[in-house]
This record gives C-alpha cells, sequence and structure tokens, in this order.
C-alpha cells in the first residue's frame, strides 16, 4: 500500500472511533435544561404510550467496550493503514501455514499408494475410494460423474480407449494430457472424388459398424477414398491407432456422435479434442489413483 493510501486509511479509521464515541457520548447525556422523558404522542390500545428515552447506560457502556475492543484490535492486528500490527500477523503466512499443515496431511495419506501399478491400485479398495474422490473433484466435470463420457468428452467405462487401454497408457493421459487433431478434409476429399466425395466416405465410415447400408458402388468410392486420406491416421481396416489417438470407426463408440450431420461436421471443420495434463494440478501419486479408478470401471475383478 502506497503512503498516500496508508494516510488515507489510518485517517478514515481514526474518524470513524472518533465519531462513534462522540455521537454515543452527545446522545446519552442529558442536556441542560432538557425536561423529563416525554411522550412522544403514540398510544396504542388506549394505555400504551410509547416514551422518548435514552438507552439504558449499561447498553451504552457496551457500546464503549465495543470501541475499546476495535482500538486493541488494530493494534494487534494489521488494519492500520500500513502499520503490521504488534503480533505479526499476515494474510499470507497464515495461508502458508494452514497450506502446510493440508499437505503435510495429504502427503501422509497418500503415502500408502506411492507408486503402485494401476492393477494393484485397482484391487486395493481405500485406493479405489480415494481415486473415486479425485475424478469427482478433477474429472467428472468433463466426463460425468458415471465416466460415461457426454458429446466431445470418452466414454470412460467402456472398452474403447482412443490413446490406448493398457494401464501405463492410461496413466500417460492422465499424467500428461492429449492432444487429438483431426484436419478438414472436406477440399482434399472433393479435390480428389467431386462432389459426392464426402458423402461417400461418411456412408463407408457408418457401414463400418453397421450403421447403414450404402449401395455397392458407394461403398466402393468411399473406401477407396477412405484408404487414400484416412488411413494414414485411422488404419487401413479403420480400427484407429492409439499412438495417434485416431479413434476406431468400426465400434459402438463415438465421441461427438455418429450420425451423417455430426461426421460432415467433422470432414469439414476438423475436431481438436484436448486433454489438460493433470500432473501440474494434482501431482503424480493422486493422478495415478484416479487412473486407476478408471481403469477398474472396465477391469472389474472376476470372482
Amino acid at each position: 500500500m502506497s503512503g498516500s493510501w496508508s494516510t488515507y486509511v489510518i485517517a478514515l479509521v481514526v474518524l470513524q472511533v472518533v465519531a462513534c464515541v462522540v455521537l454515543l457520548w452527545y446522545t446519552s447525556r442529558r442536556h441542560k435544561g432538557e425536561a423529563e422523558p416525554e411522550k412522544t404522542g403514540h398510544v396504542w390500545d388506549e394505555d400504551i404510550t410509547e416514551y422518548n428515552k435514552p438507552l439504558p447506560r449499561w447498553w451504552i457502556n457496551l457500546f464503549y467496550l465495543t470501541i475499546l475492543f476495535t482500538i486493541g484490535y488494530l493494534v494487534w492486528y494489521p488494519g492500520f493503514g500500513n502499520f503490521a500490527g504488534t503480533s505479526g500477523w499476515t494474510s499470507a503466512r497464515e495461508h502458508d501455514a494452514a497450506k502446510a499443515e493440508g499437505d503435510a496431511k495429504l502427503a501422509a495419506a497418500l503415502k500408502p499408494f506411492e507408486g503402485k501399478a494401476l492393477p494393484e491400485l485397482a484391487v486395493d479398495p481405500k485406493a479405489l475410494a480415494f481415486g473415486k474422490g479425485v475424478f469427482a473433484n478433477n474429472c467428472a466435470v468433463c466426463h460425468g460423474s458415471n465416466a460415461q463420457g457426454a458429446v466431445g468428452y470418452p466414454n470412460l467405462a467402456d472398452q474403447s480407449w482412443q490413446w490406448g487401454g493398457e494401464p501405463e497408457q492410461i496413466v500417460e493421459t492422465v499424467l500428461n494430457g492429449r492432444n487429438a487433431a483431426m484436419p478438414a478434409w472436406a477440399a482434399s476429399l472433393t479435390a480428389m472424388g467431386g462432389a459426392t466425395a464426402k458423402d461417400d466416405v461418411i456412408s463407408y465410415v457408418r457401414s463400418l459398424s453397421n450403421l447403414e447400408q450404402p449401395t455397392s458402388d458407394v461403398k466402393e468410392r468411399g473406401q477407396k477414398l477412405f484408404g487414400s486420406i484416412c488411413a494414414a491416421c485411422h488404419g487401413p481396416d479403420a480400427k484407429g491407432m492409439a499412438v495417434l489417438g485416431a479413434p476406431d470407426l468400426t465400434d459402438d463408440a463415438w465421441v461427438y456422435g455418429s450420425t451423417r450431420e455430426v461426421l460432415m461436421t467433422g470432414i469439414e471443420q476438423g475436431r481438436n479434442g484436448q486433454m489438460p495434463a493433470h500432473k501440474p494440478l494434482i501431482g503424480e501419486t493422486r493422478a495415478r489413483l484416479a487412473a486407476a479408478y478408471v481403469w477398474s470401471l472396465s477391469h472389474k475383478p472376476v470372482h
């Protein structure tokens, strides 16, 4: 706080305290020549009369005590401009102490789970409970409280994994995030296959998961275009490439939807899916616990 602002705050505080003292003193004393408490002229139910009387002395004294408390508070704690207070208290120091205490408690709670593999964590009830809480606080906002995703956010409770479903692949996803990018291919498809190219590819892709049964010539044209452009990422069999984050197009798991309109939007505008890195946000152990919880959703133990 600058010196001018400090002076302003000090002057304002002093003025308010003095004003309170003067107001209490002036309104509580009986002035020279003042008559005894008088009636105000307000009467209810014929015999209930309102008088104009000063506050009781004990009540006035309580007000004075609050003013004394205020002065003592300003001496002990900072609040009087740049004066730091005799206690040395600061909100930053209070925050740091509380954070350090919380971090120590958290570290002690996480200690039993450090360095353990996902399959091991996924059968530990305490680890799963911890991981479920981490998921709810950090992941559910996108993937839903039941982890079944939404438009643009994959379902984490099935067997379809865009970046791979092996334990360490899931850990890598949670720790360091993912960036999935599909370019807009409309111009390239049209240049190669003419006006019907986009529709042909969509019909072929939908036929892979039995969503559509195009005619043989449409399917043939779509397959040829797919092999020329799309197979580079999604593979010649359209089963995707986890290393690129290219999804399997032959199953029933669709991140953005499987309608012709949605697929057309993807071809014309591309897609950019981003998963933030959570290691800097919540630390490695908590991230691994969340990953273990996610892995457990599709890997139920066999009894």
